[in-house]
């Protein structure tokens, strides 16, 4: 590392100032307990010690509900579904790669999308996006595959290009690409 002020590392925090630190980087935005630990963790120093004042924050950052991961996955889903009109698949590799436990965003997703028409979704995340029917088989493949990263099952996609009588033999060539990738 370089003398230079910019490159040294901060000095380790004791557990109050991990705390306002905490509290701060949870007032800019709503972190994971995953994600808040990968932050924090530059701010302590390495061993048990460290690892001991993580726990003590993050524990009474829970029991203050400042630190709800389960609230965190309800919230997403909420705001990926009605702002980005994503599927289920796409919001849980989000909540899955922000450090949420699987059971907490199965049981997060199927609260969230229990009463969601996928297909009326996925409409709207195509009206959001501004795309129209397909004219051609590279257009009607490049709207499959927005939709597969939007989280939308196959079945949906092949129901809603089916609704703007793509060509059934465009679809079998889709649906053959779709299970290659």
């Amino acid at each position: 590392m370089s003398s230079h002020p910019l490159y040294r590392r901060k000095l380790p925090l004791d557990e109050a100032g991990l705390y306002e630190y905490a509290i701060s980087a949870l007032g800019r935005r709503m972190r994971t307990v995953a994600e808040l630990k990968r932050l924090m963790r530059s701010r302590v120093e390495e061993g048990e010690s460290g690892e001991a004042k993580l726990r003590a924050v993050i524990e009474r950052l829970k029991a203050q509900r400042y630190l709800d991961d389960t609230d965190f996955a309800t919230e997403y889903a909420r705001l990926r579904q009605e702002n980005s009109s994503f599927g289920k698949r796409r919001v849980r590799l989000d909540l899955a790669q922000r450090g949420i436990h699987a059971d907490v965003i199965a049981r997060t997703l199927d609260a969230a999308y229990e009463n969601v028409n996928e297909e009326e979704l996925a409409r709207r995340h195509l009206e959001r996006k501004r795309v129209r029917k397909p004219g051609n088989e590279k257009e009607a493949a490049r709207i499959m595959r927005m939709l597969i990263r939007a989280g939308f099952s196959s079945s949906t996609i092949f129901k809603i290009l089916k609704n703007w009588a793509v060509d059934e033999d465009l679809l079998s060539r889709l649906d053959n690409t779709a299970e290659n990738d």
